[in-house]
């Protein structure tokens, strides 16, 4: 008989839709579908009256708003949103003996960098503005400087704008700025970056260069002001003349055999559907506990995309101080929600609920799989440097272009993303490795995605064979190779977050 549907665990009463399934259809248990059932859609696998929890990955997505049947299709108008997780008195420390994989490897081809706990993946001249102002006449030097300075350098890898909207017309001083600035500050650490320092501003703005740079490194060969030049020619020389001392120093630089304690991997998702967290989500999880058990550090971020699976993640965080940080954490978001009057039930996207995510419960139960089965180590604010190695939980916003620029700031040298419905996200700052939930999306984007997890699916591999796959591109794409986003030269524009208001 052929394989319809994937259920997750014994006690759920629904399953997904391998594939698009006819009313009529008879599947799994004898079951006979009632509607047309999309691909990755639930069917309903037993009576559930009105009221009733429904569930998936053994937890409650939702209640039925009516009474459904064997063979019903359920999706977002089925359900009831259940209430959130309470973050007072989480329980701590009560799941974190995971036996771990043992990794293939336990080194790499890195960038070492003096004084800092991460090696880069690349050596990138990053030259980082203070306010959006500069990005016109920088765009323009830097096409110029590809053409003319860097085939000059061929160990640099490139040359990299790191422009936002922040720096101007901002609160400065207001409550929460110290998010956007503390974010900024600490892209410019970012180890693909070698530890030179280039800053460009225009020299009015209220991002002033002291509130992102050290006291000792504010100087004529860090940073330049455009208002201190005498019009465009004399801008350009002045860029050029920075950069090409900045990148003297970076083409010293070569590829070391390197521990993979000195490698940091991010790990995001996006474009979700519900294959998400049965296939490429446990996969890339696999593969973070390998690096951990190798002694890298991977993160996994997204608040809203893990509020409703938090007692799972405080059962793996190793101490009290960083449970608690977690729920301030979680709690911040919840307040930051309510403010802006809304609620969680604002995600998932559109596209995730045609991709069989009915509730951000559902979402969220798929979104933790990534970080696989490591204890958590350490708790970040969003874009705050680690101080431990093993897994962090970086409490970034959930947004793809919020969400990679905080883990950039985090220290990340290169990227894994997960998507379901497809996506062409990739950072011009660190490489990203694509991963695909669904073999169909793997054969229609065959030259936008890295690997394809829907294999575990169809059973043709299982998650350890994939996520050894994962874990293999990794080390793979830190030592050199390129991911077929970077080939191809597909890069997302830097989006600061920033809570704090506009004036």
């Amino acid at each position: 008989m052929e394989k319809h549907v994937v259920k997750m665990r014994d006690e759920d009463n629904v399953a997904i839709a391998l594939h698009d399934i006819a009313k009529g259809t008879r599947i799994e248990g004898g079951i006979t579908v009632n509607d047309n059932i999309p691909q990755a859609h639930k069917v309903a696998l037993v009576d559930v009256p009105k009221g009733g929890s429904i569930f998936r990955y053994g937890v409650v997505l939702g209640y039925a708003k009516e009474d459904i049947h064997p063979g019903d299709w359920i999706n977002e108008d089925s359900l009831i949103l259940p209430k959130s997780p309470e973050l007072h008195e989480l329980e701590y420390g009560t799941n974190v003996d995971a036996k771990l994989p043992e990794p293939t490897r336990t080194t790499f081809m890195g960038y070492d960098v003096p004084g800092s706990e991460y090696a880069g993946t690349r050596n990138i001249l990053g030259i980082h503005t203070t306010v959006q102002c500069v990005v016109g006449i920088l765009n323009v030097a830097v096409e110029q400087m590809k053409k003319e300075l860097l085939p000059k350098y061929p160990h640099v890898d490139d040359i990299v704008v790191i422009s936002h909207g922040y720096g101007c017309g901002v609160a400065i001083d207001a409550r929460e700025a110290y998010i956007p600035i503390r974010e900024i500050r600490n892209i410019t650490k970012n180890p693909n970056f070698g530890g030179q320092l280039m800053v460009v501003g225009l020299g009015c703005e209220k991002l002033t260069p002291d509130r992102i740079m050290d006291p000792e490194d504010i100087n004529d060969d860090n940073f330049l002001s455009f208002q201190d030049h005498h019009g465009f020619k004399a801008i350009m020389a002045a860029l050029f003349e920075m950069a090409e001392k900045k990148l003297k120093v970076l083409d010293q630089r070569r590829r070391t055999e390197l521990p993979l304690s000195k490698l940091s991997v991010g790990f995001q998702c996006g474009g979700s559907d519900a294959f998400s967290g049965v296939t490429a989500n446990p996969a890339a999880g696999y593969a973070s506990d390998m690096l951990v058990s190798a002694g890298g550090t991977t993160m996994f971020s997204e608040v809203t995309e893990v509020r409703d699976g938090v007692p799972f993640i405080a059962n793996r965080v190793l101490d009290k101080p960083n449970c608690d940080k977690l729920a301030k954490e979680m709690s911040w978001y919840d307040d930051y929600l309510k403010d802006g009057g809304v609620d969680r039930s604002a995600n998932p996207t559109p596209g995730n609920r045609a991709g069989g995510l009915s509730t951000i419960v559902e979402k969220s139960m798929g979104s933790i799989a990534k970080s696989g089965t490591a204890p958590i180590s350490q708790v970040v604010s969003a874009g705050e440097i680690p101080t431990k190695h093993g897994l962090i939980f970086d409490a970034t916003p959930a947004g793809d272009f919020t969400c990679g620029p905080m883990q950039l700031a985090s220290g990340m040298g290169l990227e894994v993303f997960v998507t379901g419905r497809g996506t062409p996200y990739n950072l011009e700052a660190a490489p990203v490795i694509k991963v695909c939930s669904r073999t169909d999306l793997k054969e229609m984007w065959q030259d936008l995605i890295d690997i394809n997890a829907g294999t575990i699916a169809t059973g043709e591999k299982t998650i350890a064979e994939v996520g050894r796959e994962i874990f293999e591109k990794i080390v793979a794409v830190a030592s050199g190779e390129k991911p077929v986003a970077e080939d191809l030269g597909l890069f997302n524009d830097i989006v600061i977050f920033n809570p704090a208001p506009m004036t």
